[in-house]
């Protein structure tokens, strides 16, 4: 049928009506499953561009929050800002657009050409907004403002209006939970390792923050879970009850080890909390921490990821850890896989965790669906 109603026209109206009609009938295919590493294409038949990313779930639709990448020399620079898709069966995205816009306003904290990076999004039930916070260093100081962002949005897919950028916590020092003893807390008087000496250097300006995730427990508390101390020590920061501030308590877990990439969710009352080396770009084993309380004590648990791969992240590099919805103990690792010298190429690597022995693992999977999450 179609052939009789081409009849008449030239050949090459004809080429290109038919490939017109073939990438539209691609683009309508639904996908049914994951595939770790491999193009993703959301439902313009394009690569997905939200890296360093994390999800929000809210009324039976996933929201996918990312950077967006570009072609060209741009590297790790901001050129457009954060960007969000939408999906109802986590297999199959809609584009929504640039959530976040970065400021053609070269005096903005957010100016195009920034590092804006890891972008996370929680809705606050009390003001009903929408809650981004990022990591954030200033155009033209590569990593030396190390600061956090906050940007606020009365809709899921934005946009989302900046607010503010800077160091948490200044002048304050970590929490100890009761029982500590004082030759275990911090002391900028007599600092006992490099990472104790960052933390004192940069206590009247606020602690540095790079790499990060925000968690929302049960209770409905959020958190803020950076690296700092030059990437030495991770903290988990308390946020107020809107979600747009620190409340100076916080603690230093497994300090001056060099931790980066942090990821965190709860199961069965165990906060577990997986982050990476630093080793740059180049992927490197994964490391998990688990503790009874989101204040410690924070226990080391090894590299979670087993078999082939295992020891640099399967070539990727933690983010989030998403629960599924509607499914009792299904949890998936979300991981980059960077391409530094074409950044836009950056490929997803999502995995389910199980548990075994009292304790989570990832294992690699060439093809799985939510069905195999047990």
């Amino acid at each position: 049928m179609l052939n009789k109603r081409l009849a008449g026209f030239t050949p090459v109206f004809v080429f290109l009506l038919l490939m017109v009609n073939y990438i539209a009938s691609a683009q309508q295919v639904k996908l049914t499953s994951f595939e770790p590493g491999a193009i993703w294409k959301d439902n313009n038949g394009v690569h997905i561009n939200a890296h360093g990313g994390g999800i929000l779930y809210q009324k039976g639709v996933y929201y996918w929050y990312g950077e967006h990448k570009v072609e060209g020399d741009a590297g790790n620079r901001a050129m457009v800002g954060v960007h969000c898709y939408s999906s109802r069966d986590l297999y199959n995205w809609k584009d929504e657009g640039i959530a976040l816009k970065v400021s053609q306003d070269s005096t903005s904290d957010i100016a195009k050409g920034c590092i804006l990076e890891r972008p996370k999004v929680v809705y606050n039930k009390k003001t009903r907004k929408y809650v981004m916070w990022f990591h954030l260093e200033l155009r033209g100081q590569g990593y030396k403002a190390a600061r956090t962002g906050l940007a606020i949005s009365d809709k899921a897919t934005g946009p989302f209006n900046f607010v503010k950028s800077y160091r948490p916590n200044p002048g304050i020092m970590p929490y100890y939970p009761a029982g500590t003893p004082v030759s275990e807390q911090l002391n900028c008087k007599d600092t006992k390792n490099e990472s104790e000496t960052f933390f004192c250097r940069d206590l009247p300006g606020g602690q540095m923050a790079r790499d990060m995730t925000v968690f929302v427990d049960d209770d409905g508390k959020a958190y803020h879970i950076f690296s700092s101390e030059e990437n030495a020590t991770l903290h988990i920061a308390e946020l107020n009850d809107t979600y747009t501030g620190h409340t100076g308590k916080f603690v230093r877990v497994y300090p001056d080890q060099a931790t980066e990439a942090p990821a965190i969710f709860k199961h069965n009352g165990v906060y577990y909390l997986i982050g990476s080396g630093t080793t740059g770009w180049a992927p490197n084993p994964a490391r998990l921490l688990s503790s009874p309380s989101i204040w410690g004590p924070w226990t080391y648990q090894g590299n979670p990821c087993r078999g082939d791969g295992a020891k640099i992240t399967f070539g990727g590099q933690s983010t989030h850890i998403l629960p599924v919805a509607g499914k009792k103990d299904a949890f998936i690792f979300m991981a980059d896989k960077w391409t530094p010298k074409n950044a836009i190429d950056g490929r997803y690597i999502w995995l389910p965790i199980k548990f075994e022995d009292g304790t989570m693992v990832i294992e690699w999977k060439d093809k799985w669906t939510l069905a195999d999450i047990k």
